[in-house]
């Protein structure tokens, strides 16, 4: 292969990443790529790499794997084409029958290399791709959709606005607080938004979800060889994020060691990836959130009191939906019509019952939990089971098992067509599944906490999540 060209364009530093399950296939493709002048993100599942990509990754071509374990490539593409529907696509796999070929076309691919592929054909579908990409003008900025816009309509985040308006000119570090699910991701977004940084990258990273190790990885990147399976230098969360905002939630939960090399970076604007000696410089502009109460933390010892108050600059405090029960009712309409359009359900809506029921209704789990109920109203197109749980009278909670139950009617209707080995194994990935996504939900998605209630190692949670299909809300 030789240096990137797009025919009469050229293109500097392009940007790939490499989506496979193999790890001597990343491998090999990072090395063939990275000699020829491109930079190479990797990604080992489907959801490795719709989390780089919702975190601010912007590849000029995602080279995707098909036949990948868990979420597959055709899943894994669909998705890729909801959120990101500009990004060139290139499928490869050992099938090359013309029907697959026609399949992943229709659902969004831009092309299609039957491993095992030469060097020259991979270059002949990327410098095609390239060049398409540089002609092709950037999308127009889309403006905020509901609900975010719902929330800003509010009395009670009109304060939260005009702090956010006043500091837009500004790079000082923003501190959110509040419980889990009150909006700290759309109030993080927003002021990166009305920031002279706004047309850069946004990348978040939940502090929470990942061990202390991973975390230190992810948000530094690491070198060549740093670790076992470190088969190519891959950039951190705050590389990517360069001369954009970097969104580090749940800050409460990193480790002291993770604490000192933040503070470096906020002081010196340089740190090192894992394995390397090497400073590395960005621009970036920080804004931290927690549900934890830090002041205490750091009375305790727990966190940095140096890191406090470089993080807590302009301090902005989220109250919870109960005291914001003006926006419930929009947020409610918002939410109907997202999932109604995104599950193909009628829209319609809430009857008279359940509206009653919502306003008199704490709402523990915030805007998030508001979210999920009606997210289950769409789907199970009834309101019968949210009806019964916000009013205090649903049986031990078993309405959330609606998987479950409808596996079970599955059985019935077959008239035990189904092998009785099967019909266990099914019932029990269900009930383990529900387990699952109760206690990940409670634990706003913090993987170590999650662990140790269910009593599992994080090794084994972190699998069941994958063979189960959870996933965070978004």
């Amino acid at each position: 292969m030789s240096k990137k060209s797009t025919g009469s364009v050229a293109v500097e530093d392009p940007r790939i990443l490499i989506v496979d399950d193999n790890e001597s296939v990343r491998s090999y493709l990072a090395e063939l790529l990275e000699k020829d002048g491109w930079n190479v993100d990797t990604a080992d599942s489907g959801r490795h790499a719709l989390e780089l990509l919702r975190s601010g990754a912007s590849p000029d071509v995602v080279l995707l794997d098909l036949g990948m374990q868990g979420l597959d490539g055709k899943q894994t593409l669909t998705r890729i084409r909801k959120r990101h529907p500009d990004v060139p696509v290139v499928m490869m796999s050992v099938v090359g029958a013309a029907s697959t070929i026609v399949e992943v076309m229709r659902l969004g691919a831009d092309d299609y290399l039957t491993k095992p592929f030469d060097a020259d054909s991979l270059e002949s579908v990327l410098q095609r791709l390239l060049e398409r990409r540089r002609a092709t003008p950037p999308p127009p900025v889309q403006a905020p959709v509901a609900p975010d816009g719902v929330l800003w309509q509010s009395a009670a985040l009109g304060a939260i606005r005009e702090t956010i308006d006043q500091i837009s000119d500004t790079d000082v570090t923003v501190l959110i607080q509040g419980e889990s699910g009150v909006g700290k991701e759309i109030v993080a977004r927003r002021v990166h938004e009305r920031s002279s940084r706004s047309s850069a990258p946004f990348v978040k990273v939940n502090c929470a979800a990942l061990p202390s190790e991973l975390l230190e990885s992810e948000l530094f990147g690491y070198e060549t060889g740093a670790f076992t399976g470190a088969n190519s230098r891959k950039p951190g969360r705050f590389e990517l994020a360069d001369k954009g905002t970097i969104f580090l939630d749940e800050i409460g939960e990193i480790s002291p060691k993770l604490q000192a090399k933040l503070l470096q970076v906020l002081q010196d604007g340089e740190f090192t990836r894992l394995g390397g000696n090497k400073e590395v410089h960005v621009d970036v502009r920080v804004v931290c959130a927690t549900n934890r109460p830090l002041q205490e933390m750091v009375s305790q010892g727990r966190f940095r009191e140096d890191l406090f108050f470089r993080i807590n600059v302009v301090n902005i405090y989220i109250p919870p939906l109960r005291e914001r029960r003006d926006e419930i009712s929009g947020l409610t309409a918002a939410f109907l019509q997202r999932y109604s359009a995104r599950y193909e359900r009628p829209f319609r809506s809430l009857s008279p019952a359940l509206e009653k029921a919502f306003e008199a209704y704490a709402f523990p789990g915030n805007v998030r939990e508001l979210e999920n109920l009606i997210k289950r109203v769409v789907i199970l197109e009834s309101e019968e089971s949210v009806l019964a749980s916000v009013s205090g009278t649903a049986d031990d909670g078993r309405d959330a098992g609606a998987a479950l139950m409808e596996l079970i009617q599955e059985i019935e209707e077959t008239a035990g067509e189904l092998p009785l080995k099967e019909v266990g194994r099914r019932v029990a990935m269900e009930a383990e599944r529900d387990a699952m996504q109760r206690v990940l939900t409670q634990t706003d998605w913090n993987r170590k906490q999650a662990a140790k209630s269910l009593n599992v190692s994080y090794k084994t949670l972190l699998q069941k999540i994958r063979e189960c299909g959870l996933e965070p809300n978004t």
